[in-house]
């Protein structure tokens, strides 16, 4: 690999998986006590339980020298009804595609979590973290979506290629995306319409819906210089008879105590549960499946999805142990295993249990 090659890599790995830079100290002022806890006077996000995350490159040029480098593993996808998904107006479904998307169908709504389709997980198309299981589900057999929700802007999460084609099939009739505050002006710059940018514990109606963004604990950019200018977001979908919590990506925090006060019992919440090894590295932005637990307890979820695994490989686990060891925890927690779950890329679930 050419020295060019390999400096686009860690760029790359550094904006999927860590934050970067000189440490600095968060000085408050008379302007800061006029802002919300988690906004920083330059314009920049903090989170609420711990400063901006903001490591100093040699933590990351320690995590690359000393990484463990486990073998990809790509899973087999599921047999689907792209049909059925496309036509379905009635039955509650939930179908896992990938990473950290999702495909949730609920009285004729049809939502999208950080829809991410291509190959990698990179602004080129030729370097950059590879998708080793292609998506559950095709971008072309997705129905009319009427709701996207996006946690951050790091590229495993925020996609262009995705965006663009997926406003390109409804121009016509784009859907509501809902993005943390600062992050329209992307959209704007590629023409994509009908977005709503909201704060911590702003929210938004929408055909029935009530749209929350609620804190979690991470960090956000897209390149080197960008770090924490966008603030990130887990959501909150509330509808008269059903609520989903969509984290996105976290470290642990009592964040998810406090969303478990305000919005619990949540009714189904998609957590996830992979890319947290080193924890000495990945620990104050990736919870590992004991601390995805902890936030199913905290949030006094009925039931949970993992998300956030077996798709890219980001970090030191293997790509497959995080569904194992979410099953030990579960054991020893005494925690049925339906009420915590994980799915096969592509497997499409009826919703029908969480009304039960």
């Amino acid at each position: 690999m050419s020295t060019r090659n390999l400096i686009w890599v860690v760029i790359i790995i550094l904006t999927c998986v860590s934050s970067t830079g000189a440490q600095t100290r968060e000085a408050r002022s008379d302007t800061q006590s006029l802002l919300p806890k988690h906004h920083l006077p330059d314009g920049s996000f903090r989170n609420n339980h711990r400063p901006a995350i903001n490591k100093p490159g040699s933590d990351l040029l320690k995590w690359l020298w000393n990484r463990e480098r486990p073998g990809p593993v790509s899973f087999t996808l599921e047999n689907n009804d792209p049909q059925f998904l496309r036509e379905n107006k009635s039955d509650p479904t939930i179908t896992w595609i990938g990473h950290a998307t999702l495909l949730i169908q609920y009285d004729g709504l049809n939502i999208l979590t950080d829809p991410h389709f291509t190959e990698r997980a990179s602004p080129f198309r030729f370097i950059g973290p590879r998708r080793f299981t292609p998506p559950g589900l095709a971008l072309t057999d997705l129905p009319q979506i009427d709701l996207v929700v996006i946690s951050h802007n790091h590229y495993d999460h925020l996609d262009e290629g995705t965006i663009k084609e997926l406003y390109t099939r409804q121009a016509d009739q784009p859907p509501r995306i809902f993005v943390p505050l600062k992050q329209k002006q992307w959209f704007d710059n590629l023409g994509i319409p009908n977005v709503v940018e909201l704060d911590w514990g702003e929210n938004a109606d929408y055909k029935g819906w009530r749209v929350h963004a609620v804190p979690t604990q991470h960090w956000s950019g897209r390149s080197l210089w960008d770090q924490n200018k966008v603030l990130w977001a887990g959501w909150v979908l509330e509808h008269p008879s059903f609520s989903f919590l969509f984290v996105g990506d976290t470290g642990y925090s009592p964040d998810f105590a406090d969303i478990g006060k305000r919005f619990g019992p949540i009714d189904l919440a998609a957590i996830p549960i992979g890319a947290y090894e080193p924890r000495w590295f990945m620990s104050s932005s990736h919870v590992n499946p004991e601390e995805a637990v902890d936030i199913h307890l905290d949030i006094r979820a009925r039931y949970s999805v993992g998300i956030h695994w077996g798709t890219f490989q980001l970090t030191d686990e293997p790509m497959d142990e995080p569904p194992v060891r979410l099953k030990q925890v579960l054991k020893r927690f005494r925690i049925p295993q339906d009420r915590f779950f994980v799915m096969q890329h592509g497997e499409t679930r009826s919703l029908n249990f969480i009304e039960n």
